[in-house]
């Protein structure tokens, strides 16, 4: 380690300044020159030879320089006393004794005829310490690891540690280049302040992984077992570039993984070297590799001790066959499996033990699965310990298991989910199975920890389907430590707004049974395109509540039923869509509002009853990665209130975990809606498809619509078309949709960003709407674009309501004056599905979440609203 530089303090200490400069640029290099112990007589060498010299007594032993300590206490290191010999021996074993208690920065002895002098400076005291050039790593983190602290004696060996200590802690982050250099200012009464300046320098990353004696596998392939990668600029998010010693024991652990999983039972990894390039910014990694011969499966069974186990049912049931080549991995598994079997049974202390019969000659393993004899348990009791707000029984009443009951693993696994789905206590959680008091007795404890369930959430962001969003909302999941779930939320955006409050309470009167309640009032402001604007075509405002309760049938079915009470209101803009009509009233105009909507005009009240069956066996309900949910529901408007109509909807999805963090899901539903008694089915209560539920298209972008285009045009000239069209989506009484989703990995260092990129496609339909009449609306004069077969232009006629009774060849009106008019066209109304692909990505942003998607339509109807690019950022998706 190199000196601690020493810097000037008060020029009032110049002198006495230097000589320490020149004394601290020593105190780390190492000791100071030897101190040698003086005869009486200073200077004179001796003249005789050492065994002729008088032996001198000592008659006194003065201290001198000390500041802080006692001289009492400076001679009790020593083992000079009075009335002993002196010698140069015993003069240096004091040298050297004061010099290892390290609070002496010089030390001389002396001898004066008898008259010992101990001549001392102390070593001065720490003032404070100082960190320079640190910014990976802040003060706190490294200042709790340090020995040396403000008040502390000044030690070269504690500096000497602490400089390890810090580079130590820059090579846990992968910074082999850091360098310390440790530095001293002087100051006045014998005090120093330390200055530790640290150059942190670049990550060390691992530039190449090499790997020697591998045959039956490209070093590409064994490269992608590890977890440790080679630094590439596409590896820019990952931390696995990075160069760790424990990542690397690791990787030798993945590669034997790897070749016991092919067959390969003597693989061995000779040696793992990481060699450091001069510049200490990259590693090079070696690995020698032995693979030696590749193995099958030879003669495989299982003995069962177990009375209530078939040995050779067992047998026929093993995943491996005698001829398959050998998988260390399988065995894992069929152990774990054949362990399952036998908690499922009762024996929650059986032993699978794999015996082998290795081959050399014929390269076969022969395997034997040996289920050691075990007593049948039963559960003793069952302990929950940590939960100080959580109440007992919340915890309790998840249990699969009661105490009494036979012991069965796959209850206790299926508990340890429930547990976990609460979402009360920590991640890491598992229902420890312990001895009881007799050998058929077993204690299951449930050792939680518990996190906050409190949300507070406030945030604005913006959205390409909403704009500007605001929302805030209160929420305690574990109310009271019962169970139950309040919560308030708002939010207010350019075409929407709400607020609601909502309850939920699991087990109503400590039975099986929950019960939800939500009160809410939601102002949507729905919208149409007129060219590629969008603008307001009515407001709907909807006061009510839901009220519903959940039975479980089986331990993943569920049914619920609901009932729900709406009160809507539904207007448009009148200077916007009103006009006088053929009767003299000013009403709404279908003209000017678009199909259907006037007919949804009013306030109505809706009454709803409505029924679901849900399985679900997802491992987790916020981001699952294995299981499958389903759900039908039912609902029927009509039983009082002002609409009637039944719609149904089913949908499901499956998940499964592909390995390396990879995951692959499927999802699909589809609904239908009728109008009974007379009654059609409105406008605002049909189905809808587009953005968000569909990647590719825009809002309400797929299904029946309504184009209308408008023309301007001069009597006895052609046509112009204006660049300005409406379009009306009208909604659907069936739709379906489908989705493919893959989840991609990245490095742990963009999963720490919460970074979760994906691929999709997307398909989908909605149909099922009764034609409108379509209008050409035209003014006098006007040309509609056709001629007859003598090529003259053809003109309406309309009668005195303004309806299309024919067509002319006269002009009705001033044949030289200009016009405009527009024409309709009905789309959209078909089956067929909609097809689009992309790429998305997922982030748990700072200010909120936040998704993008790039889609490509592959599929699509003409009047389909497409739409290549989407984002959404802080509000849910």
């Amino acid at each position: 380690m190199m000196g601690l530089e020493m810097v000037r303090g008060t020029d009032a200490h110049r002198a006495s300044q230097i000589a320490v400069v020149l004394l601290g640029t020593t105190i780390l290099a190492g000791l100071p020159a030897p101190a040698f112990a003086q005869d009486a007589g200073g200077d004179a060498a001796p003249t005789q030879s050492s065994q002729t010299a008088p032996v001198q007594t000592i008659q006194s032993i003065q201290v001198t320089g000390a500041e802080r300590l006692e001289p009492q206490t400076v001679l009790s290191y020593i083992k000079l006393r009075i009335g002993q010999p002196y010698s140069k021996a015993s003069a240096d074993a004091a040298l050297k004794d004061l010099y290892e208690t390290e609070l002496f920065a010089d030390v001389q002895i002396s001898n004066d005829n008898g008259n010992v002098t101990i001549q001392v400076k102390e070593n001065p005291v720490v003032n404070r310490i100082i960190l320079e050039g640190n910014k990976r790593i802040k003060d706190d983190k490294i200042l709790p690891e340090i020995k040396v602290a403000p008040r502390q004696i000044f030690t070269r060996s504690k500096i000497r540690a602490d400089v390890a200590r810090i580079i130590e802690l820059y090579k846990r982050q992968g910074r082999y280049a850091a360098t310390v250099e440790p530095k001293m200012v002087m100051l006045d009464q014998n005090r120093v302040d330390i200055v530790f300046e640290i150059t942190e320098g670049d990550k060390s990353k691992v530039r190449q992984i090499n790997i020697i004696g591998n045959e039956h596998f490209s070093d590409g392939k064994l490269r992608g077992e590890m977890v440790t990668k080679q630094a590439r600029f596409t590896r820019i998010f990952s931390s696995g570039t990075s160069y760790d010693p424990d990542r690397m024991a690791f990787d030798q652990q993945k590669l034997r993984q790897f070749y016991l999983t092919e067959g390969y039972a003597d693989f061995r990894v000779v040696s793992a070297v990481a060699e450091l390039t001069p510049d200490k910014k990259d590693f090079i990694i070696t690995y020698v590799v032995e693979e030696g011969q590749r193995y099958k499966f030879g003669d495989v069974k299982v003995e069962s001790q177990l009375r209530d186990f078939d040995g050779e049912r067992l047998t026929k049931n093993l995943p491996m066959k005698q001829g398959d080549w050998y998988n260390a991995k399988l065995v894992e598994d069929t152990i774990e499996s054949l362990n399952d079997t036998a908690g499922a049974y009762g024996y929650a202390f059986a032993d699978v033990r794999p015996q082998y019969d290795r081959n050399k000659d014929d390269l076969t393993m022969g395997l034997t699965f040996v289920i050691q004899e075990a007593p049948r348990v039963y559960v003793e009791r069952i302990d929950i310990n940590g939960n100080t707000l959580t109440q007992d029984k919340v915890v309790r009443r998840e249990f699969r298991l009661a105490e009494g009951d036979a012991f069965n693993s796959l209850q206790v696994k299926r508990s340890t989910n429930r547990i976990k789905s609460l979402g009360y206590f920590q991640e890491k959680f598992e229902v420890e199975q312990k001895p009881g008091s007799a050998d058929d007795r077993i204690i299951l404890e449930a050792n939680v920890e518990e996190k906050p369930t409190g949300e507070l959430q406030l945030s604005a962001g913006f959205s390409s389907l909403e704009s500007f969003i605001f929302q805030a909302s209160i929420r305690q999941r574990n109310f009271r430590g019962r169970g139950q779930t309040v919560g308030l939320s708002g939010s207010y955006s350019r075409y929407s707004k709400s607020v609601e409050a909502s309850f939920v309470e699991p087990y109503l009167f400590d039975k099986n049974v929950s019960l939800g309640v939500d009160i809410y009032r939601r102002d949507y402001n729905s919208f149409n395109y007129y060219n590629s604007s969008r603008r307001t075509n009515y407001a709907q405002s909807t006061t009510g509540f839901q009220v519903r309760a959940g039975v479980p049938l089986t331990e993943y079915l569920t049914a619920v039923g609901r009932y729900t009470l709406n009160y809507d209101d539904i207007s448009v803009s009148k200077s916007q869509f009103y006009s006088i009509n053929a009767s003299g009233d000013y009403a709404c105009d279908p003209l000017r509002a678009g199909r259907y909507l006037c007919e949804a005009i009013g306030k109505r009240l809706s009454s709803i009853v409505g029924m679901s069956l849900i399985y679900d066996t997802l491992d987790n309900r916020v981001r699952p990665t294995r299981g499958e949910t389903a759900s039908i529901n039912l609902d029927i408007a009509g039983l009082g209130g002002d609409v009637k109509y039944a719609r149904l909807r089913a949908n499901a999805a499956k998940y499964w975990p592909l390995g390396a963090g990879f995951v692959f899901s499927v999802q699909g539903e589809g609904g239908v809606i009728k109008g009974y008694g007379g009654d059609s089915v409105r406008l605002t209560d049909r189905f809808y498809l587009g953005e968000p539920q569909m990647r590719g298209f825009g809002i309400r972008g797929v299904g029946p619509r309504v184009i209308r285009q408008y023309y301007s045009g001069v009597v006895g000239a052609e046509t112009t078309t204006m660049s300005n069209k409406s379009d009306d989506a009208l909604g659907g009484k069936y739709y379906y949709k489908g989705r493919g989703e893959l989840e991609i990995p990245l490095g742990s260092g963009a999963r720490e960003l919460g970074l979760r990129p994906s691929i999709f496609v997307d398909a989908g339909a909605v149909w099922g709407v009764k034609a409108p009449n379509l209008i050409d609306e035209c003014g006098a004069g006007c040309f509609i674009g056709q001629r007859d077969s003598d090529g003259n232009q053809l003109y309406y006629i309309r009668d005195a309501n303004n309806n299309i009774t024919g067509t002319t060849t006269t002009p009705n009106g001033d044949p030289a004056g200009s016009t405009s008019y527009f024409t309709e066209e009905y789309l959209g109304n078909t089956w067929k599905p909609r097809v689009a692909v992309g790429i998305g990505v997922n982030w748990n942003s700072p200010f909120g979440p936040f998704r993008i998607d790039f889609s490509k339509v592959l599929l699509k109807e003409k009047g389909d609203d497409t739409k290549a690019f989407t984002f959404n950022v802080g509000t849910q998706f």
